[in-house]
């Protein structure tokens, strides 16, 4: 029998979900994602080493006004040089995460996301075709989302963790793809209530993930569901038939070890319905939101993790440029 990496492959894009170029050129998948926890994390490895050091030449000779702008453009081209060397290895997509500093600041996200594109461009890589920008998935970030796509600027809404608000005003605003936390959701409802461990039918963050996979096949949008943020094979296998997963090496290797049977959980309905008339105002959208106190909780904290590593990267590269630290 075929392993469960293979399995899955049959029912679900597999997308990995590191910096770490070696490890996917180990499991070849479809697409990949990064973010600035695993840019900072593969940074500090030996291996990619030409890659900080074409971003810091990059920096150096681009036009700054300021050290923050040159700390900044050089963190840009540094993601994007991952990016570059990944599509040399998977035949789809990259990911790659706009500073969620800006996540409060449409017209800001809408200006980094042309910038990735055009450093893509710069270095022969069509991205409307291979690429997608991260945004996180609040309102300003969803208004962004709709935006780009508009321009042909596909886009992955990240750190999204609400079905009534989050995925809702996503699918409508007709982003590419929309990656919800399963792991961070389960973390959540662990902690509020002290239950150790969750069999994977009961796992609050599949439970989450199938809700709006339904939701979105049920009244045919074409927004991609791709389920994120693992804590154990058993949620991965629990999703088997998603559209795409986005899967940390530590699991993927799991997977590969694994012979046992794997079925398809996730089907898209045999019949279609019609969407709402009215689409998610943005008062309903902070409301819903409001409402669920995971996904609040969940989704700043989680803006707060990425600004926190965002910040670590920048420190490295501006030390590796010779700029003060009073200057960040």
């Amino acid at each position: 029998m075929t392993d469960q990496f293979e399995q899955l492959e049959k029912h679900t894009v597999i997308v990995a979900d590191t910096g770490e170029i070696d490890q996917i050129r180990v499991y070849k998948p479809t697409d990949a994602t990064t973010n600035p926890s695993l840019i900072l994390k593969a940074v500090k490895l030996p291996e990619y080493q030409s890659l900080v050091d074409d971003a810091l030449a990059y920096g150096r000779r681009h036009d700054c006004k300021t050290d923050k702008e040159r700390i900044e453009i050089t963190c840009d081209r540094l993601a994007v040089n991952f990016g570059i060397e990944i599509l040399k290895i998977v035949p789809g997509l990259i990911s790659t995460e706009v500073d969620a500093r800006l996540s409060f600041d449409t017209e800001a996200t809408i200006a980094r996301a042309k910038r990735f594109h055009q450093m893509y461009k710069e270095l022969g890589v069509n991205p409307k075709e291979r690429v997608l920008i991260k945004v996180a998935s609040t309102w300003q970030g969803i208004k962004a989302g709709e935006a780009l796509e508009a321009e042909g600027i596909r886009c992955n809404m990240t750190l999204l963790f609400s079905h009534s608000a989050q995925a809702v005003a996503c699918c409508e605003a007709g982003v590419t793809l929309i990656s919800p936390f399963v792991g961070r959701i389960t973390d959540w409802y662990k902690k509020e209530t002290g239950t150790k461990d969750y069999h994977p039918e009961d796992d609050p963050g599949v439970k989450s993930v199938r809700t709006i996979y339904s939701y979105y096949k049920k009244h045919g949008y074409s927004t991609v569901v791709m389920g994120a943020s693992f804590r154990n094979a058993g949620q991965i296998k629990a999703l088997a038939g998603c559209d795409k997963l986005t899967i940390a090496p530590k699991f993927l290797k799991v997977l590969r070890e694994n012979n046992d049977h794997l079925p398809r959980k996730l089907s898209k309905p045999s019949k279609v319905l019609p969407v709402h008339s009215s689409r998610l105002t943005e008062s309903e959208f902070y409301f819903n939101l409001s409402q669920d106190p995971m996904a609040t909780e969940k989704l700043s904290q989680g803006i707060r993790g990425f600004v926190k590593d965002q910040m670590k990267l920048e420190a490295i590269i501006a030390k590796r440029l010779g700029i003060p630290r009073a200057h960040l």
